[in-house]
């Protein structure tokens, strides 16, 4: 489902560009010249109400996107996605305790490491 409105929502993007640079402006525009059998002012119409139609889609579709992506994160958190554990809480404070450092080797003496007395 959400892959079907995923790309309905990038065909509209790409018509409602294309409708924005085909409008005439004051420049001109990509929609400069033609003529044909549309009068400048029906062609001016019709490319406006193709951009609203467009443009109500591209809200639309954006809408329904964020809808679905908010339903499917509903379930987890990113901490579950990623398989981590949450921070212990500790008793005393109410704070996160500290992390361990298991990953270094333990001392060779446990005796602290001093700075010798000044002389």
């Amino acid at each position: 489902m959400e892959n079907v409105v995923l790309i309905v929502h990038l065909i509209v993007a790409l018509c409602l560009i294309g409708v924005v640079l085909l409008q005439r402006s004051e420049g001109g525009g990509l929609g400069m010249g033609g003529g044909g059998a549309i009068s400048a002012r029906g062609a001016a119409t019709a490319l406006g109400k193709l951009t609203w139609g467009f443009a109500i889609a591209f809200i639309a579709t954006s809408i329904t996107l964020t809808i679905l992506a908010a339903q499917k994160s509903a379930d987890s958190s990113v901490i579950d996605r990623l398989g981590l554990d949450a921070p212990a809480e500790s008793s005393d404070t109410g704070r996160p305790s500290l992390p361990t450092n298991d990953l270094l080797p333990p001392p060779a003496n446990e005796t602290p490491l001093v700075p010798p007395p000044a002389e």
